[in-house]
């Protein structure tokens, strides 16, 4: 007579064939879009602030962003990625600017921006208390001076007689700018006077800034400078900047990135996400929030399906799968209450 431990490992010898049938070749596919199905059905009995519990889910975000965005990979794959796409720029031809973004967007975003009024406003009054408005504002206009009066002088010696009269001027601008610079030390004579006044003087031009981005036809001029570029290759973008600039500009994106998520407003910020989401999907159920993000059945079902058989596949080559399942069975079929049922029905 065949002792029960015998038939409990020739049980377990079944079951093991058995699991491994069902997630190997053509019957995976059948099991997996049963048993999507089957758990989805649960999850659409099961709220989801029944099972999940708000400051749970605050601290496994907080986690993810914590874990994710610090990660060596990520940390890598910045510069990495610039440097392809940078690469990918340089050398594609088959598409235009235009086909990669949409134009209706793009005005849509600059209508936003120019009808941001109080945000202009705001930064217009912000700019004229910073003490080195005046600085630039006098270096500006001293560079602009130097400029209006050089071209003034070559102009006028293409005129006879007033080219001698323009050179007279220029000459007493020079000589009252050395006089000014003994005095003050420095070569910015009439960019200093113009620095005095600057911060009183951008105050008085606000109103016409404010004029211009209202009623000039500012937004127009951008869409006409973005159709310009719309038409062209995609490879045209590396005339702006070299690869060395893109380089550079995402790691310094990517470390502001990386700082700012350590920073306290930053977990706030986040724990602000969390329960607005509570707070609107709180009471759907597991099954209804999918298509809240997109997702459905099949689209899970598709994806286990994309990756699935090749990994159990190799599972099962190496003989792995058959070992692991075995594993978490074996300690059901060798069990004493098993071997004791089969011992009860042998006799």
């Amino acid at each position: 007579m065949t002792e029960p431990r015998e038939i409990a490992e020739r049980l377990l010898d079944l079951q093991v064939d058995f699991v491994l049938a069902e997630v190997t070749g053509d019957r995976f596919a059948e099991v997996i879009g049963r048993d999507v199905e089957a758990v989805i059905g649960v999850a659409d009995t099961i709220i989801f602030r029944d099972v999940v519990e708000i400051d749970q889910a605050k601290e496994t975000v907080a986690n993810v962003i914590n874990l994710i965005g610090g990660s060596p990979v990520l940390g890598e794959m910045v510069g990495t990625l610039a440097n392809s796409l940078y690469t990918d720029i340089a050398t594609n031809n088959d598409y235009t600017l235009g086909d990669v973004v949409e134009r209706e967007p793009v005005e849509q975003l600059l209508e936003k921006i120019f009808g941001m009024h109080q945000a202009q406003e705001r930064i217009l009054e912000r700019l004229t208390e910073s003490p080195l408005i005046a600085t630039v504002a006098a270096k500006f206009v001293d560079k602009l001076i130097d400029d209006f009066m050089e071209s003034n002088r070559q102009m006028a010696n293409k005129i006879p007689g007033v080219g001698s009269l323009v050179s007279f001027g220029t000459s007493a601008a020079k000589q009252a700018r050395k006089a000014a610079e003994k005095a003050t030390g420095d070569g910015t004579f009439l960019g200093e006077m113009a620095g005095k006044g600057a911060q009183f003087a951008l105050k008085r031009t606000n109103n016409a800034i404010r004029e211009m981005l209202r009623d000039a036809p500012v937004h127009d001029a951008a869409m006409e400078f973005w159709d310009l570029h719309a038409g062209e290759p995609v490879s045209g973008l590396r005339e702006y900047l070299s690869q060395q600039d893109l380089y550079d500009l995402a790691l310094i994106v990517y470390r502001i990135a990386l700082t700012t998520r350590e920073k306290e407003y930053f977990g706030v910020l986040v724990d602000q996400g969390v329960e607005v989401f509570f707070e609107k999907y709180g009471d759907h159920t597991l099954a209804a929030l999918l298509p809240e993000l997109g997702l459905s059945g099949e689209d899970i079902g598709n994806e286990l399906l994309r990756y699935g058989p090749a990994v159990v596949e190799a599972a099962k080559r190496n003989g792995v799968l058959a070992k692991l399942i075995r594993e978490r069975l074996e300690p059901f079929f060798l069990s004493d209450e098993v071997i004791a049922v089969l011992a009860e029905a042998t006799k």
